[in-house]
């Protein structure tokens, strides 16, 4: 099937990568003509692993191309992806569907009669029908005649682990509103049929929103272990047994359970924001959604005073080494990651921070202004006052601690991914601090519990 994917952003273009290795002719078309040229040249303009070796097979086979060219991109294409970016908009916390509709509405002077335009960008209730709209008011501007369908196609990628997501889904979610757009998405994901991936049709408004619950869940699951693990720093527990024991109720699951310093990235901040805005313009207030964003907006605050405390109450003249600026391992993506709070904070109190990151310097060199890059955490901890663990990456999660240690002018760690065993820290010389732990509690390495066998 020749399919056309609108954005070759983070999320259109591991789509249309994706597709491209199921067998389909993808044509993914940009507006910016560096970015298209990169890509013809194999070159990948963001950090996922595995992305820039599938891209390159696909397009040495024939499969995928890129244009800027939106003409040339959607002739022929029986479907037409729209993966556009769609930002917090300033001021009141929607979803920023200016280029959405200006994509539909370029589309309506382009698209081949029984084309099914597809938004694959997360979008408000009523967005894909207000596609349909603006796609026919244009048809009737320009005297088209061009039937079309629409169909809401929401993406669940997990930045780090898109392409194994995308390959081996939960689900496959597909808003239609019509036959003919069902088939034409169950032959889309066809090719996913021998992995078994459930494929599920809906509405398009039932669609919609079941990206932004998702993902609002998710950030609840986050905020919720997060103070719990306050509660427990409090009481003497510890967070990790607290939330294994949870975890294994099959209602609640293991997953996003791990206590941190705040959620960020590009989906989380942005759609809980929009989902809240939704809620309030509908009069239905989501007020769990609301209470999440402000818990995780504080927190990300608070895990300064972490440092701080730690430092003796100020930050003034000290040096502190920062290990990890993303807001997760395996990516580039700095966008509402808790270093943009917790650095500048740093920074601000008159603190030297030394910061590294294996994927981050591209991005964070503009966003956090005033730090020295390093190579390495060895290099970054060399005199430092301090090392903060903000970022778990693999690289960061066996270090020599003695080695680092002696490289040091002080001797304060503060584990915000709780990484590092206790023990192990304060053995190497440390003073340590985490999340959702108090100094009585066992170590991390200690059995807190046994199970015991079943009779």
């Amino acid at each position: 099937m020749r399919i056309a994917m609108i954005g070759t952003g983070y999320v259109g273009l591991v789509s249309g990568v994706c597709f491209s290795d199921f067998g389909h002719e993808i044509v993914c078309v940009d507006k910016l003509t560096a970015k298209v040229e990169t890509l013809r040249a194999g070159g990948v303009p963001i950090y996922e692993p595995g992305l820039d070796e599938m891209l390159r097979r696909n397009v040495e086979a024939g499969r995928l191309s890129f244009t800027t060219d939106l003409a040339e991109a959607v002739k022929g294409a029986q479907a037409v992806f729209i993966a556009v970016g769609t930002p917090t908009r300033r001021g009141d916390g929607h979803a920023d569907l200016t280029y959405v509709y200006a994509a539909a509405r370029e589309l309506a002077d382009v698209i081949d009669p029984g084309t099914v335009v597809v938004t694959k960008s997360t979008v408000p209730v009523g967005t894909n029908r207000e596609v349909a709209r603006v796609i026919a008011e244009r048809l009737v501007e320009t005297g088209r005649d061009c039937p079309f369908e629409v169909a809401s196609n929401p993406e669940f990628l997990r930045e780090g682990a898109a392409i194994e997501d995308f390959m081996r889904p939960d689900r496959v979610v597909c808003g239609v509103d019509s036959e003919v757009a069902e088939q034409v998405m169950r032959d889309i994901y066809r090719p996913l049929s021998l992995r078994e991936a459930p494929v599920m049709i809906t509405s398009l408004e039932s669609a919609e929103i079941i990206k932004y619950a998702a993902n609002a869940f998710l950030a609840t699951k986050i905020t919720f272990i997060n103070e719990i693990a306050d509660l427990c720093e409090k009481v003497g527990g510890d967070v990790k047994a607290v939330a294994k024991g949870i975890g294994m109720d099959g209602r609640i699951g293991s997953k996003f359970l791990h206590a941190g310093p705040g959620y960020g990235g590009s989906c989380f901040p942005k759609d809980t924001s929009a989902l809240a805005r939704i809620g309030q313009d509908h009069s239905v207030p989501m007020r769990i959604v609301e209470t999440v964003i402000d818990v995780n907006d504080r927190r990300k605050r608070r895990m300064v005073d972490k440092v701080l405390d730690l430092l003796g109450g100020k930050a003034n003249g000290k040096r502190i080494a920062v290990l990890g600026v993303t807001f997760k391992p395996e990516t580039d993506d700095m966008r509402d990651s808790p270093s943009l709070t917790i650095v500048p904070a740093l920074v601000g109190g008159g603190a030297k921070v030394v910061v590294t990151d294996p994927e981050g310097r591209r991005e964070g060199e503009a966003l956090l202004p005033g730090v020295t890059w390093a190579e390495d955490a060895y290099a970054a901890a060399v005199e430092a006052d301090a090392v903060v663990l903000l970022t778990e990456w693999n690289q960061f999660r066996a270090l020599d601690l003695k080695r680092m240690r002696g490289g040091m002018r002080g001797d304060a760690f503060v584990d915000l991914r709780n990484v590092y065993d206790p023990e192990d820290v304060t053995q190497a010389g440390f003073r340590y601090v985490s999340i959702g732990r108090s100094d009585a509690e066992p170590t991390a390495g200690a059995p807190v519990t046994e199970l015991m066998p079943s009779t």
